[in-house]
């Protein structure tokens, strides 16, 4: 049997088959359909079957991740939204939070809402804090808004009432009214998509799956719809942004949760590289053809966060979007293979636009015109034209230099050479600035980790990235350039669910806790009936996110399994010291500590590969890998910018384990190529990944 696992990005789609009978891979990467994502996934589904000799039938699991849901927020594509809130609080999801991202600059913008003042709708109700009702639900003002609504064509609805998450009476109620007299648009309810106190992060949250809700069901309903009229009838399942797999129904009721669904997977191909190479402390780096994802595996695990941000202004935290939903921390930017570079105010700038897979960079011969970093690697010498994407792909290398020459090196007065590396350099120094808030602005030192480096552009950029911040080795993994799709496999079925109750952490609250934790179960078993049949091999995660009383902010922590006793409690409460040392330097042992959102996760561990690293090479290892060599760029070496001196050509597919090659060099593999500067050594190590040992003296 196979399992089949793909994501589908903004100018790639990348496949990989396991066999589950010696867990070999074969990978595949074609070009997106960008109006019909689903159809670049028959097509290679015909030719992966076509090709392994394999039926529909004997597919037994199907894996994906998408970018669907963030591109529809990014771009401000999603439907038209309507957001029904209680009186006097229409303009919270506007006004957003009153501390500025960064005091200094004065001409800092906001990002552009997802809905307009228009959008929303006030009704006359009120909860408190407690969960005690002030004022009853006015329904026959709430009948009249949903006809308003439905008048006016929304096809998405959010509610979001003040204090719902401590009692949701009055949000099921018009819930019940909108779905009646609205049949046409689907409703997303706070109290089930973020239960959790602080309203503006509660009313984003829920705007922004309402926003995507139909996107996102129609993405999924045309995907099963075109993989199942291929034959194949194995259970479907969606990557979520925590990192774990979901079945299409959850994906399609809370779709914010798979907003980082292809980055995280990726990630998970890191942490799982990591256990196999020993290694505990990573920074991952992802660069497809539309976007670079950024982000670390601390002690073995990728880094969890409890809410995180999309369109984020300059990587700036407080800037963008907050959404209440558990995910692996990721940093992501406008800068892929795909992004447009131009000139301004006599300098380059490269994204955050995209040419996509359609039209393209110039290169590619598909209509597009915009110089793209793609157009500037090829000319740099970095891509072999006759190679790119293992030969199923030619570009034309005269195109992208005079798009370069027009566009970047005339208005500036540069030679094409200088300004091709003008755009790669500008690039890198996009990715550095980035790759810094992931790992020295959060306590991480750069120098006590191992860059992992993965998608189609990631290799070409990752050593100059590592010199830049400092990193020693550069991990180079099997299959890089379909790393997400890799991640894919080594994911378990995931469930969270977090609800706010603020209970003082001591023996008193005991049973208060007991309720928390039963009520949340019950809320994940319902979810669960559409995940796993028979409910075995759960295993249940406990957290709660705590404060010292008085404190505006938390800290999120692990709690122990079993019994919720006195000893519980005890262990709490040391969790949170423990913690809040770590993070501050000092604990107050008399202070009270109040838990503030209390967190359950079930996991249902999956079957996942031996090993990622090459698995299934039917080459002759007695070949020599040295292919020959190649001019490229390479102004380590010597020399202006835009010095081109002779390069050794790699195959990587006949490298064996140990054996070293200095650089410049250039590795070739199907998917990806890897750039090993003068001065840097790279070998493959047993388990067929390679790694590359970083000259931190040399120059950038």
């Amino acid at each position: 049997m196979y399992r089949l696992a793909f994501d589908i990005g903004g100018t790639f789609t990348d496949f990989v088959l396991e066999d589950t009978r010696d867990h070999s891979l074969r990978l595949w990467k074609v070009p997106s359909s960008t109006g019909a994502p689903a159809d670049a996934v028959v097509t290679a589904l015909r030719d992966m079957l076509a090709d392994g000799g394999i039926v529909p039938g004997d597919i037994s699991a199907i894996l994906h991740a998408t970018t669907v849901a963030t591109n529809a927020i990014l771009e401000r594509k999603g439907a038209r939204t309507a957001l029904v809130t209680t009186r006097g609080f229409r303009d919270i999801a506007l006004l957003g939070r009153q501390k500025r991202p960064d005091t200094n600059d004065m001409n800092l913008g906001k990002q552009k809402p997802l809905l307009s003042r228009s959008d929303i709708f006030e009704v006359t109700e009120r909860i408190e804090a407690d969960g005690s009702v002030n004022t009853a639900l006015d329904t026959e003002e709430m009948n009249r808004i949903a006809e308003q609504i439905r008048d006016a064509g929304y096809k998405a609805i959010a509610v979001m009432f003040l204090h719902s998450y401590a009692n949701a009476a009055h949000e099921r109620d018009a819930g019940a009214r909108l779905a009646q007299l609205c049949p046409d648009a689907q409703v997303s309810l706070s109290c089930d998509v973020s239960p959790k106190y602080r309203e503006y992060e509660r009313v984003t949250t829920t705007s922004a799956n309402a926003y995507v809700q139909p996107i996102v069901h129609r993405y999924l309903e045309r995907l099963e719809g075109a993989v199942h009229s291929e034959g194949l009838s194995a259970e479907f399942q969606i990557m979520q942004s925590n990192g774990g797999l979901v079945s299409p129904s959850i994906a399609r009721a809370f779709p914010i949760r798979i907003v980082e669904s292809g980055p995280a997977a990726g990630v998970l191909m890191c942490a799982q590289l990591g256990r196999e190479e020993g290694l505990d402390h990573l920074l991952t780096f992802d660069m497809g053809g539309t976007t670079a994802k950024l982000g670390a595996i601390d002690f073995g695990e990728p880094s969890i966060v409890p809410t995180f941000e999309v369109d984020t202004i300059k990587f700036r935290k407080g800037s963008g979007l907050p959404l209440n939903i558990t995910a692996i921390e990721l940093l992501e930017i406008g800068a892929g293979g795909g992004s447009i570079a131009e000139t301004g105010m006599g300098l380059i700038r490269v994204g955050p636009a995209s040419a996509g897979a359609v039209p393209g960079p110039i290169c590619y011969g598909g209509g597009g015109t915009r110089a793209t970093i793609t157009d500037a690697n090829l000319a740099l010498g970095y891509l072999d034209p006759n190679y790119f994407n293992g030969g199923l792909m030619s570009l034309d290398l005269t195109a992208a230099e005079s798009g370069i020459s027009e566009q970047i090196a005339a208005p500036l007065g540069l030679s094409t050479p200088e300004a091709a590396w003008g755009v790669h350099s500008v690039a890198n120094s996009n990715m550095e600035r980035a790759m810094r808030v992931v790992s020295v602005e959060r306590g991480r030192d750069p120098r006590k980790h191992v860059l992992i480096a993965f998608g189609g552009a990631g290799p070409l950029h990752a050593t100059r990235l590592a010199r830049a911040l400092g990193v020693p080795r550069v991990m180079i993994p099997y299959g890089a350039g379909v790393g997400s799709a890799l991640g894919l496999l080594t994911a378990d079925k995931k469930l969270d669910n977090s609800l706010t109750r603020v209970l003082p952490l001591d023996a008193s609250q005991i049973s208060p806790i007991r309720e928390v934790f039963d009520h949340l179960r019950q809320r994940l078993d319902d979810e669960l009936r559409h995940v796993t049949g028979d409910g075995s091999g759960i295993v249940w995660r406990r957290g709660c996110s705590m404060r010292y009383r008085g404190q505006g902010y938390e800290l999120r922590v692990d709690l122990p399994d079993g019994e919720i006793d006195e000893g519980f409690v005890a262990a709490a409460k040391a969790a949170f010291e423990d913690a809040y040392r770590a993070n501050y330097g000092y604990v107050d042992s008399t202070a009270p500590i109040d838990g503030i959102d209390w967190h359950l996760m079930a996991v249902i561990p999956q079957a996942t590969p031996a090993s990622l690293g090459r698995m299934a090479s039917n080459v002759n290892v007695s070949e020599p890998a040295l292919k020959g060599t190649r001019k490229a760029c390479f102004p380590e070496a010597g020399g202006p910018p835009g010095n081109y001196v002779e390069a050794q050509v790699i195959d990587r597919y006949l490298m064996r384990p140990g054996e070293t090659f200095s650089g410049p060099a250039l590795i070739e593999e199907r998917e990806s190529t890897t750039v090993v500067l003068p001065g840097d050594t790279a070998h493959l190590t047993e388990t067929g990944h390679l790694m590359i040992e970083i000259n931190l003296e040399g120059t950038r």
